[in-house]
């Protein structure tokens, strides 16, 4: 792992200073380029009611492939008509005039406060100020935090075929995260040489995985996205689906992607504590995916985690609405490795042990064994606390 995102990936930092855990109509502008080319995947909010810069961008992104991507916090673009539909396009005009590429490669994301129009006179005399760097993934990383009390981003290197590749990836989102996505923009850039249709379902599998299995409040955004390009600039041939470099390098992604979903979670506005739920044994994947998320964001399960209560319950009541497959007979608990309930009954455990085990660590871990198969899901979600409410209570004043 290194501490840096990939060099041959441009990148760019904030316009103004951080102004974390409160809203402003507008805050910081990046922009991600590649040097070439990029095969490109992505995946969109499932909302309803979208934002005109996801509108746009899963227009463009049909193509499957893009030069790169421009993004603004602190204004989501969203419910304000067609103008939005306009802003987006001149962003993307922008950016790409700044940067000497066609309008039609660059896509766009916005996120932040929905109801308001983009601040396009801000964005017209700034945009001129980005200064793009191959160093640059931590400043882009911060440009594009709205609530986020830091920044979230990683790269892995890896061995493909016998040469080095960098996959690096940045995200934002504390907050209206749920599957299927979330209130959160994410972009991998990768040297790496991978044909298109075996980077969409990769990215797709790698959200299943991931993104798709994280929960902060219950809420689904309008304007969430994942973007990962491919500029092949490591060289060598492309990766195709079913080989052995396919398979390494979707491990890589999905490790990526897992990583930079945790870090969303654990920053949840107003958390304290990552709470981690497996489920196994269960028959069929679906059912053991459907059970996880129900249980992590099950509100009074995540009230339970904030109080250190190990109360069991709970979390049986959640596993029993999840819809899954199960026989109470057969179901196991654990809290932290510690064993609390054997086929679906209470057994003898210290409280003091498991209530001490859940105050002393900042991640909770729940593991339910259904005991009916062979597989196995994790979700992530997080505590629910006094700052949540109190902070959304006031979001826009």
């Amino acid at each position: 792992m290194v501490a840096s995102l990939p060099p041959r990936a441009s990148w760019q930092g904030e316009l103004t200073p951080d102004s974390r855990r409160r809203m402003t109509v507008f805050s910081d502008l990046g922009i991600l380029l590649s040097e070439t080319q990029a095969n490109l995947a992505a995946t969109f909010s499932t909302n309803k009611i979208l934002s005109p810069s996801v509108v746009l961008s899963r227009q463009r992104a049909q193509r499957g492939a893009a030069r790169g991507v421009v993004a603004n916090s602190g204004c989501a673009n969203c419910c304000v008509g067609e103008q939005g539909l306009y802003d987006a396009a001149e962003m993307t005009e922008l950016a790409a005039a700044h940067t000497g590429v066609s309008a039609d490669d660059m896509l766009v994301c916005s996120t932040g406060m929905i109801g308001v129009e983009l601040p396009m006179a801000l964005l017209r005399q700034h945009v001129g100020n980005v200064s793009l760097s191959g160093d640059g993934g931590h400043d882009f990383a911060r440009s594009i935090m709205t609530t986020d009390t830091r920044r979230k981003d990683l790269a892995v290197s890896i061995d493909l075929g016998g040469r080095k590749v960098v996959l690096g990836g940045a995200a934002k989102g504390v907050g209206m995260i749920h599957p299927n996505m979330a209130t959160m923009l994410a972009f991998v850039a990768t040297d790496a040489p991978v044909e298109q249709s075996f980077l969409q379902s990769a990215l797709s599998r790698a959200v299943d995985d991931s993104f798709n299995m994280c929960s902060v409040d219950g809420d689904q955004s309008t304007n969430d996205t994942v973007l990962v390009f491919a500029n092949g600039q490591a060289g060598g041939d492309e990766v195709v689906a079913g080989t052995p470099e396919a398979e390494a390098f979707e491990e890589a992604l999905t490790f990526v992607c897992t990583s930079l979903a945790k870090e969303m979670v654990r920053d949840g506005e107003g958390a304290k504590k990552l709470i981690e739920v497996t489920v196994g044994e269960a028959g069929t994947m679906a059912d053991a995916r459907k059970a996880a998320r129900e249980i992590s964001t099950s509100s009074l399960v995540k009230a339970m985690v904030h109080g250190n209560d190990p109360n069991w319950g709970r979390i049986m009541m959640a596993l029993g609405k999840s819809g899954a497959d199960m026989d109470e007979s057969k179901i196991d608990i654990f809290i932290d490795d510690i064993q609390i309930v054997h086929e679906g009954k209470a057994i003898p455990f210290h409280m003091d042990s498991v209530v001490s085990s859940m105050a002393s660590s900042p991640d909770v871990r729940f593991r339910v064994s259904l005991n009916l198969g062979g597989e196995s899901a994790t979700a992530w979600g997080c505590d629910l606390t006094e700052e949540y409410v109190t902070f959304n209570s006031a979001y826009s004043t």
